[in-house]
C-alpha cells in the first residue's frame, strides 16, 4: 500500500508539472484573446500566398540570415511579455500615436510573428517597393511616418486585395469615399488601386479626420469604420475620447483595428528579433519608374515586345482592371522596371503598332466565326492568372470574366473557369518580308493598319518545353547591352516563336550580354 500510495504521488506530482509547462507554453506563445475567425487583417495576409511576383532567385530571407541574430534559419522566437512591452514602449517615446502593450496586442504579435510568418515574410519585401513612396507623401503632408503601417493592417501591401464589402487597393477605399477624394473607377480603370493616387488620397482623408478628432487613435478607428461610427461610440460611451474607452462600442472589426496597427509597428522594427526576413518581389522602389502613355494600349503588347511577364506588368500596374490602357485624358502612367524604360522609349511607335491575339481579335472574327466553337472547363492552378488563362485559349480578359460571371481577375486554385474557343484551331502568323514588327501566334503586317493571317487544323495536345530545332541553315549571334529577343528575331526575319523554338528558350528566358543565340542566316 505504501508503495502503491508514492506512485499515486508521483503521477500527481508529474501531471502538476506538465500543466505548468503548458501554461508556460501557453502564456509565451498564445493569449487568452481570440481573434475573428473571418478576421479581414489576416484574410489581406493570406492574399499575398497568390502573388506570382515573388517569384524570383532574390531572396532577402537568405541574405538576412546570413546577417542574422544567430538564429537557425526556421527557428520562431518566442518573447517574454515583459521584453515585448519594454520595446514597444521604447517606441511609444518616439511616436505621437498613443502605443500600448496589452492582450489585444499580444494576440496580433502571435499572428504576424508565428501564425503566418512566410506571408509577413512576402510583406516586408513588398515594403521595399511601397514604403519609400509613402513616407515622401507623410513627409510632404507633415504626417506621422508610422502612418505607413496602416496600409499593412489595411492590405498587407497587396495593391490588389479587396475586401469582402467591396474595398479596394493598398489603402482599402470604398468606391463612395474613393469618388470623394477624385478617385476615377471605370470599367477599365480603379484608381484606388493606383499606389501614388490612392496613397494621396489616403494622406488628404487622414488629415481631414485629424482635424476633427486630434488624436491619431481615433484617426486610425476613424478610417476603418468611418466617422459616423466614431462618434456614435463617443455618444454611447458618454462622451469619452480615448480609443480603449471607446473600443467596446465600436464595430467587432474595428475594436482590432488599433491593436493590429501596434502590433505591425513592432514586428516592423523588430523584424530580426523574431527572425523575420523579406522574400523580395522581382522589383522595388528604386529599380521601377514611370513613363507616359497617349494611346490606348495592352499589356500583350508591352509583355510581347520587352520580352517581360505579363504577370509582373499587371502587378505594377494594378490601375488598369483589363490589362488594356485606356485612351483617357492626355495620358496614362505606365510603371515598368527602370531596365525596360529605354527599350520602350526607342520602340514606342513600334510597341504601339504591334499586334497580338487580343488587339487583333476584332480583325479575326470573321474567321473564328467560321470555325467549329466548342467549350470546355479550365480549373485554375495555384499561381495562375486569369490574363495567362485568356492567353492559353486565345481568348480576351473581359469574355473570361463575361462567361463566367466574375466580378474581379482575382482567382482561386481549383476554381472552374467556363471557356468558349475555336476546337482544334489555331490562328498562325504568316511572315512577310520587310515587316518592321513580327506577330507571335497570331498575324504579322503586311502594311501598316493591315494583317494576313491562315487558319491551320491540328490536332490538340499537351504542351511541352519546346526543344531546339534543327542547326541545319543557323548562324549564332553574340547579344549585345539593350538586346531583346524580340529584337534579335525581327532583325533576323524571325518571329518569337521561331527563335525560342530554335534555341529551346521559354517565355521567361532572360538574355546575359555575350550570350550566343542561335538566329537564321540572312
Amino acid at each position: 500500500m505504501r508503495l502503491f500510495g508514492l506512485i499515486i504521488l508521483l503521477c500527481l506530482t508529474a501531471g502538476n508539472s506538465l500543466q505548468g509547462q503548458k501554461r508556460t507554453y501557453t502564456s509565451s506563445r498564445d493569449t487568452t484573446v481570440k481573434l475573428l475567425s473571418d478576421d479581414p487583417i489576416a484574410a489581406a495576409l493570406d492574399s499575398l500566398a497568390y502573388l506570382k511576383l515573388f517569384e524570383s532567385t532574390r531572396f532577402g530571407s537568405e541574405f538576412g540570415r546570413a546577417t542574422s541574430m544567430g538564429f537557425a534559419p526556421d527557428s520562431v522566437p518566442v518573447y517574454e511579455s515583459s521584453v515585448i512591452a519594454e520595446r514597444i514602449a521604447k517606441l511609444d517615446a518616439q511616436s505621437p500615436f498613443k502605443l500600448i502593450y496589452n492582450e489585444e496586442v499580444r494576440a496580433y504579435i502571435n499572428m504576424y510573428a508565428i501564425r503566418k510568418r512566410n506571408q509577413v515574410s512576402r510583406m516586408i519585401g513588398l515594403s521595399e517597393l511601397y514604403f519609400p513612396l509613402f513616407e515622401e507623401a507623410l513627409a510632404r503632408h507633415k504626417m506621422p511616418l508610422e502612418l505607413k503601417y496602416l496600409a499593412i493592417v489595411e492590405s498587407a501591401l497587396n495593391p490588389a486585395a479587396r475586401s469582402r464589402v467591396g474595398a479596394q487597393g493598398l489603402w482599402q477605399f470604398m468606391y463612395g469615399t474613393g469618388k470623394l477624394f477624385k478617385l476615377e473607377v471605370n470599367s477599365y480603370v480603379d484608381e484606388r488601386c493606383d499606389p501614388i493616387k490612392s496613397t494621396e488620397a489616403a494622406c488628404l482623408y487622414m488629415k481631414y479626420l485629424y482635424s476633427i478628432y486630434k488624436d491619431w487613435s481615433l484617426v486610425l478607428a476613424a478610417y476603418n469604420s468611418g466617422p459616423g461610427n466614431v462618434n456614435k461610440a463617443i455618444r454611447r460611451s458618454g462622451g469619452k475620447t480615448n480609443y480603449w474607452d471607446l473600443r467596446p462600442f465600436l464595430p467587432k472589426e474595428t475594436a482590432g483595428y488599433v491593436p493590429a496597427f501596434i502590433a505591425a509597428t513592432y514586428v516592423m522594427h523588430y523584424a530580426k528579433e523574431h527572425n523575420l526576413y523579406p522574400i523580395m518581389p522581382r522589383a522595388i522602389f528604386s529599380e521601377i519608374d514611370t513613363i507616359h502613355i497617349h494611346k490606348r494600349l495592352s499589356f500583350a503588347q508591352i509583355a510581347n515586345v520587352l520580352d517581360m511577364p505579363v504577370e509582373d506588368i499587371e502587378f505594377l500596374n494594378p490601375t488598369y482592371l483589363l490589362g488594356i490602357i485606356p485612351e483617357m485624358g492626355n495620358y496614362q502612367v505606365l510603371t515598368l522596371p527602370k531596365s525596360k524604360i529605354p527599350t520602350f522609349i526607342n520602340n514606342e511607335q513600334t510597341i504601339y503598332n504591334y499586334r497580338t491575339k487580343e488587339t487583333t481579335r476584332d480583325s479575326l472574327m470573321n474567321i473564328t466565326k467560321a470555325l467549329p466553337m466548342a467549350s470546355k472547363t479550365h480549373v485554375v492552378k495555384s499561381g495562375e492568372s486569369i490574363s495567362a488563362i485568356a492567353r492559353k485559349y486565345g481568348v480576351t480578359v473581359a469574355d473570361l470574366k463575361k462567361w463566367n460571371k466574375i466580378p474581379s481577375n482575382k482567382l482561386k486554385r481549383g476554381q472552374r473557369l467556363k471557356v468558349t474557343a475555336p476546337f482544334k484551331a489555331k490562328v498562325e502568323e504568316v511572315s512577310s518580308q520587310g515587316t518592321s514588327a513580327t506577330q507571335e501566334s497570331t498575324t504579322s503586317s503586311t502594311s501598316e493598319g493591315e494583317s494576313s493571317a491562315v487558319v491551320k487544323s491540328e490536332t490538340t495536345t499537351p504542351k511541352t518545353t519546346p526543344k531546339p530545332a534543327s542547326t541545319a541553315g543557323v548562324s549564332v549571334y553574340k547579344v549585345k547591352s539593350g538586346d531583346t529577343l524580340w529584337k534579335i528575331a525581327v532583325s533576323h526575319g524571325m518571329t518569337l516563336e521561331e527563335i525560342r523554338k530554335l534555341n529551346g528558350f521559354n517565355s521567361r528566358t532572360k538574355l546575359q550580354v555575350g550570350q550566343k543565340v542561335k538566329v537564321k542566316k540572312k
